[in-house]
């Protein structure tokens, strides 16, 4: 079976329209129709299953970089791959696919439940908890289970949402801009579909937005993909082209970003007697249930948190670190920390989210260990 390396690198071959080895940036937003008129089929007249994929005219349906990036995207992800804007964007697809009546989430990032707000207060939809009675779910309604969840990193268990969700015959959801593969499958478990914020870790620069969802049957990306037209949330030209560059490298960064946190992390419990400030580490390698080790066979999400002894300590702390910039989101090379208030009226205001990046994990040890000191 080919590597996900090799697969991130060359699967996008076969779409390749250009001889250029690097793909061109496509600043057009339309393309000529064929030159020979036999060659011309009216849209009424096309199969439903070809009348948008391949069949590039109009960037905001499709474009040479964006069929690419979805080809590269299907041999990593592990499914028929749908490109977005952003990650809002591929959640906002989602839920319009599912059109659920009632919607089961729990904590995680606060876009998604704010695009929940939106369709409460449109069609009426019914939000319950992770934690309620999940036996409410009718056939048709959805589960959106972020794990790892945003923002302390710790690991939901999926197949026994996947078990409750069928069992109702609503649908599993997955968010797994945490740990995307080679470290997470959530199909494996029993995801009907998974989303990631490819702004994080498949971009992995921080100068990127895009979102993808991804199912396990062809026909659903058809659909998504036709929803896409209608809802302008296709992926830029310039962010797949950066997408596609990214991806080159994505098993190589993702696999020591992994283990640098691990590392860190390893640290700052084996010496926390060391830091009085140090109240409180999350991270998925400190879980001790048995599906965390089973979910992540390959390591934990690079992001944890910390809660320091109080807000002010928590507020300072940015500022002692060398080598993690003081920014949100996650997922780039740079390592990265955020005071989480800052954009999350959720959390506790003595809470830190670190994004641990590629750089020497010597050096982002030692980095920690100094200003937890100070």
């Amino acid at each position: 079976m080919t590597g996900i390396s090799t697969n991130a690198i060359h699967a996008s071959d076969e779409v390749n329209p250009v001889r250029d080895v690097i793909p061109p940036i496509n600043v057009s937003t339309t393309y000529k129709y064929a030159d020979n008129p036999d060659d011309l089929v009216k849209w009424s007249d096309m199969p439903e299953e070809s009348s948008i994929i391949g069949n590039i005219f109009y960037s905001r349906i499709t474009h040479p970089n964006s069929e690419r990036v979805e080809k590269a995207l299907e041999s990593i992800v592990g499914g028929p791959s749908v490109a977005y804007s952003s990650g809002l964007g591929a959640f906002f697809a989602a839920l319009t696919y599912f059109n659920p009546s009632i919607v089961c989430i729990g904590k995680g990032y606060h876009g998604c439940h704010s695009i929940i707000d939106i369709f409460t207060r449109l069609k009426g939809l019914k939000v319950i908890g992770l934690d309620d009675d999940l036996d409410q779910l009718n056939a048709g309604d959805l589960i959106c289970l972020e794990t790892p969840v945003n923002p302390d990193g710790t690991v939901f268990d999926i197949e026994y949402f996947a078990q409750k969700a069928h069992k109702k015959g609503a649908f599993l959801l997955i968010d797994s801009t945490f740990a995307p593969p080679p470290l997470q499958d959530p199909f494996k478990w029993g995801a009907d579909m998974v989303l990631h914020s490819a702004t994080k870790y498949l971009g992995g620069h921080s100068d990127l937005l895009a979102g993808v969802l991804v199912t396990n049957d062809d026909k659903v990306k058809n659909q998504l993909v036709t929803d896409r037209l209608a809802l302008g949330t296709n992926i830029a030209n310039l962010e797949s082209y950066l997408l596609l560059r990214s991806l080159r490298t994505f098993e190589l960064r993702i696999t020591r970003q992994a283990e640098n946190t691990e590392k860190l992390v390893k640290h700052l419990v084996k010496n926390r007697d060391s830091y009085p400030k140090l109240k409180k580490i999350y991270h998925s390698s400190l879980q001790t249930e048995a599906f965390v080790k089973k979910q992540l066979p390959n390591g934990y999400s690079p992001v944890f948190c910390i809660e320091l002894d109080n807000e002010s300590s928590a507020k300072e702390f940015p500022s002692k670190l060398r080598y993690f910039h003081h920014a949100t989101s996650l997922g780039g090379v740079e390592s990265l920390i955020e005071w989480r208030v800052l954009s999350d009226s959720t959390v506790s205001p003595t809470l830190l989210r670190v994004s641990v990046g590629a750089e020497n994990a010597d050096d982002l040890i030692a980095d920690f260990d100094e200003a937890l000191r100070s």
